[in-house]
């Protein structure tokens, strides 16, 4: 019998991200969830092994190739179907982000066999791992429901609106006036009257980079003249936009191949 403790691995936290009430990665061998329900979507995948699971009172099983969504209020159990257990990833989705209309469809096809969606949910988990990528999160996220959305309907995509420069063109303005301060994919798409993953199509489209990338790439040339300027990087981090000192560093070695320190000549 293996011992939990050293079977059992798990990080949590609640993201910057609006709709996104909770991130749960966890490695498991022996523990089984009894039946309980969440008062959220349970979106899952799994990164090693496999989980069986029942959902209203149907089995089914869990593989790496897959995305599952479990629907709220519903009953659900899960154990390890390897002897080895499993490795998972979940986001927990308030309600608000996908319908009620749609719990009927989870319940009786939870899993989704999708190359893409599994491909975006795991750029996803990506993103909220990082400090400071709430904007390329919420990006990701909106892509993610769209798709989600789709199979959960059945029916083909939805006309998509055609490709407008303009709106490309006030969301850049947009970007360039809160390069600093910020700005959620939510609010902009609120502001310009778009929806979000149209806006970060027409965005890409227009300037060949989608928006969190140029908004990263402003707040690095920020940085840069903040640095020559003479501001030690912990205050040029926090003055052109960024988390932290580390957060800087990370795009800014990306962005120039050096650290912050070294491109003044510091360290």
């Amino acid at each position: 019998m293996h011992g939990p403790a050293a079977d059992t691995r798990v990080s949590a936290w609640r993201p910057a991200v609006r709709g996104i009430t909770e991130v749960f990665h966890a490695h498991f061998v022996d523990h089984a969830y009894p039946p309980h329900t969440h008062d959220v979507w349970t979106l899952l995948i799994v990164d090693d092994g496999a989980i069986r699971f029942d959902l209203d009172r149907h089995r089914h099983g869990v593989l790496r190739r897959s995305v599952t969504l479990l629907p709220p209020h519903v009953p659900h159990d899960g154990r390890a179907a390897t002897a080895h257990g499993f490795r998972k990833r979940v986001l927990y989705l308030d309600t608000t982000l996908l319908g009620a209309g749609l719990a009927g469809a989870a319940v009786d096809r939870p899993n989704v066999s999708d190359h893409l969606l599994r491909h975006r949910v795991h750029q996803l988990h990506q993103a909220l791992a990082r400090p400071g990528e709430s904007f390329e999160a919420e990006s990701r996220l909106a892509f993610v429901l769209e798709r989600l959305d789709r199979h959960l309907r059945g029916h083909a995509p939805p006309a998509v609106p055609p490709p407008s420069h303009r709106l490309a063109v006030r969301l850049r303005e947009l970007l360039d006036a809160r390069t600093e301060a910020g700005i959620t994919l939510h609010e902009a798409a609120e502001l310009l009257h778009a929806h979000p993953t149209h806006l970060v199509r027409v965005f890409t489209r227009a300037y060949g980079l989608p928006p969190h990338l140029y908004l990263t790439g402003r707040r690095v040339q920020r940085a840069r003249r903040l640095l020559l300027a003479g501001h030690p990087p912990a205050l040029a981090a926090t003055a052109a936009g960024f988390y932290d000192q580390s957060h800087l560093t990370r795009h800014f070695k990306r962005h120039l191949g050096v650290s912050p320190a070294r491109y003044v000549g510091a360290g």
